[in-house]
């Protein structure tokens, strides 16, 4: 397991860091800035990117007074970056990845890795072969996975058997099923996600139609991985387009299930999805449950948390806020370490490969109706 522990950030060097588009909701580049090491020099693009792309890039350029450069390749030549910030469109993930690697940066990059598992192996061959740093963005370091990691590390429970998370998301995404009307067209995935952007409800944004398995399945896939330290060797899943019309018509799931095994023989299951803001109060159901040979852990990822009502509280602000959280700084103080020492990152290329493959073979097995082998 890698140690979650943080380190002492005095006297290091600053890293210059090139964000190659940022076109969500900017949270990965804010994270990074977030630790004092980090510090965001350009934003860069292809010019031949739509404007909407060149917009949201240019926002994000004035607000932290730095230069938006339409040149990937000029901008990590000449602003001495040493960290590409990868969060463009998921299906440019890689490819921007790539590009830095090849220039030598280490990367923070969005999830998901990619929606195609060959674009994951480019990458990972790239990382080994450059001998630079990957980290691909998750919450293995809330308070709850960090407390599980560590009550684990002692054999609290003694060995792990048998894992399973909900990651149920409560949050919209457009009209619900059912609501399109005989004679209106489908909703296109990318106009419906660039108008989705401005509340906030928008999901996996790029051209391609990507269901919640694909988008949130990292966040779930990473707990495992985090905690049990083995890959999937096989996966059987279930998929349904059950809250959202925008899934129904763009042929994708916003809810799913899996049952996995470990190569190390542990026995697993997810449930994910997107299940809209009336199924829950809050942000969502998202519960890790472990049994091992001595006992069992139960762990909510919202705790801890504080709840705060008070007059006039708009009626879609969360009443439960979580507490004590630095989860954007571990995460950047683990990938200091990694630039510093060598050692792996929470997270890595191969790791971020490994779950890629996973939702990979789940999707496949949620049509062919088989248990599937992860490649």
């Amino acid at each position: 397991m890698n140690s979650l522990a943080p380190s002492a950030s005095t006297n290091r060097p600053v890293y210059r860091c090139a964000v190659l588009s940022v076109v969500k909701h900017a949270y990965v580049p804010r994270g990074v800035a977030a630790h004092p090491q980090f510090r965001l020099v350009v934003v860069a693009d292809d010019p031949d990117q739509p404007d909407w792309v060149h917009q949201r890039n240019q926002e994000f350029a004035d607000e932290w007074n730095i230069p938006y450069v339409c040149d990937v390749d000029r901008a990590l030549r000449e602003y001495g970056a040493t960290v590409a910030v990868v969060s463009s469109e998921a299906e440019r993930h890689c490819g921007l990845s790539l590009r830095a690697i090849e220039a030598g940066l280490h990367v923070v990059q969005d999830k998901p890795m990619s929606n195609r598992l060959a674009d994951c192996d480019r990458v990972v061959e790239a990382v080994r072969r450059r001998g630079v740093q990957f980290l691909l963005w998750n919450r293995n370091f809330l308070p709850g996975l960090v407390h599980a990691h560590e009550l684990l590390a002692r054999g609290e429970i003694g060995v792990v058997q048998s894992i399973h998370v909900d990651f149920y998301f409560a949050k919209d995404a457009g009209p619900p099923r059912g609501s399109r009307q005989p004679g209106d067209s489908p909703i296109d995935w990318l106009t419906f996600q660039i108008a989705a952007h401005a509340d906030g409800s928008d999901g996996a944004i790029g051209r391609d139609p990507l269901g919640e398995l694909s988008n949130e399945g990292i966040y779930p896939l990473g707990y495992i991985h985090l905690l049990c330290g083995a890959r999937v060797r096989q996966v059987f899943a279930r998929t349904a387009a059950h809250f959202h019309q925008v899934n129904v018509d763009n042929q994708v799931e916003d809810v799913a299930t899996m049952s996995l095994v470990l190569e190390n023989g542990v026995t697993g299951s997810v449930c994910v999805g997107r299940i809209g803001n009336a199924a829950h109060p809050e942000i969502g159901e998202i519960k890790i449950h472990i049994v091992g040979t001595r006992g069992a852990l139960v762990i909510s990822e919202a705790r801890p948390e504080v709840a705060v009502y008070y007059r006039g509280q708009p009626e879609k602000e969360f009443k439960h806020r979580r507490v004590a959280i630095d989860l954007d700084h571990r995460l950047l103080e683990n990938f200091r370490l990694a630039i510093e020492t060598g050692s792996p990152t929470v997270l890595d290329a191969q790791a971020g490969r490994d779950i890629c493959a996973t939702i990979q073979a789940a999707l496949k097995s949620a049509v062919s109706g088989r248990v599937e082998r992860v490649v």
